[in-house]
């Protein structure tokens, strides 16, 4: 991890510039490929605790695709673990928007601290599948390949 600050005098002044920082930061860490995919998949995460998943997209896919192609990954493969880890961010506490919406329709007697408490497994278990998809890429590459 020390390598991503190896160059502190970096001039960053514009978009551009800034996007390619952050690239050069991702491909020279001095660890193996899929630990920057497990990077890229956290800051995914962490960016849909408070982000809606639009902005999301637009702020990490021009930033995170050459990055995965520089890796030798698969871009699909890398589109499909995206999505999945969206399609966490929608259940996941505090913004969780699936669990709003559920809200508006269940029950009066139906608390939002209990469909958040609900969703946790459901939660676990797309965790998992995305494990899975990183461990065995032919999961998601299988159909794409037809």
């Amino acid at each position: 991890m020390s390598s991503l600050f190896r160059k502190p005098n970096v001039k960053i002044d514009d978009h551009a510039q800034k996007k390619f920082a952050v690239r050069g930061m991702l491909t020279g860490l001095d660890v193996a490929p899929i630990v920057v995919i497990l990077i890229m998949m956290a800051i995914v995460f962490v960016m849909g605790t408070f982000l809606e998943w639009i902005a999301i997209v637009f702020i990490t896919v021009p930033v995170f695709t050459p990055v995965v192609a520089s890796l030798g990954y698969d871009p699909v493969w890398f589109g499909i673990l995206f999505a999945m880890n969206i399609q966490i961010y929608m259940l996941s506490p505090p913004f969780g928007p699936a669990c709003f919406y559920l809200k508006s329709v269940a029950p009066k007697d139906v608390t939002l601290q209990e469909i958040f408490l609900a969703v946790l497994p459901f939660i676990a278990l797309q965790m998992i599948g995305l494990g899975l998809v990183m461990a065995f890429p032919q999961i998601a590459l299988w159909l794409p390949g037809l």
